[in-house]
């Protein structure tokens, strides 16, 4: 055997065993040390919730931080009808737990009206929106996965980032944050009348 031969013949052995090693150093880098903790009801992980859309409050259960942003999760209180438009991520699955009220949600070419314990889920790249609608107020349990700019995305909203952007420059600011807007708010329809 020629020594160029024998050195590669070498080098992927060596790969070939490293391999199982350097996947077990990659899985433990990723395993959390720390402790675990609690968030109350009505409270946020960071104890500042976030006001966004005329009223709706968002209270971060688990922060992107928590998980080295594998998870992001959140709940929501609305106040009046509707939702955001209807979007999609570029990387993040979404999925949505019904806590309190009713809610349509449009994943796709399906419109799935939820209510209290129904989930509803939305993978990444698909098209969807979700409205609260009837009275009373709604909650919602949302989680990304992986968490990506999300929760920033919201504080930035909470903090007024976007109040004063163009369309344009709000498309643009949901692009910096992973998704897109492909279309408007998912509206409930209205009852047909009798003839």
């Amino acid at each position: 055997m020629n020594r160029n031969h024998f050195l590669k013949a070498g080098l992927a052995a060596s790969a070939f065993l490293a391999y199982p090693f350097g996947a077990a150093a990659r899985a433990l880098a990723r395993w959390r040390v720390g402790i675990g903790f609690m968030v109350k009801a009505a409270q946020d992980r960071t104890s500042q919730p976030m006001a966004l859309f005329d009223g709706d409050t968002f209270w971060t259960k688990i922060a992107a931080a928590d998980t080295e942003g594998d998870l992001y999760v959140f709940e929501s209180r609305r106040e009046k009808e509707g939702g955001p438009s209807h979007h999609y991520h570029f990387e993040q699955d979404e999925w949505w737990y019904v806590l309190e009220g009713e809610f349509l949600v449009k994943v796709g070419e399906e419109v799935f009206q939820a209510k209290v314990g129904d989930s509803v889920f939305g993978p990444r790249r698909v098209p969807h929106s979700f409205a609260k609608v009837g009275p009373g107020p709604g909650r919602l349990l949302m989680i990304f996965q992986p968490a990506g700019k999300m929760e920033e995305c919201f504080r930035k909203i909470s903090q007024g980032a976007t109040r004063n952007m163009s369309e344009a420059e709000q498309d643009a600011f949901r692009e910096a944050h992973g998704f897109k807007r492909v279309g408007p708010p998912l509206r409930q329809p209205k009852p047909m009348m009798d003839k």
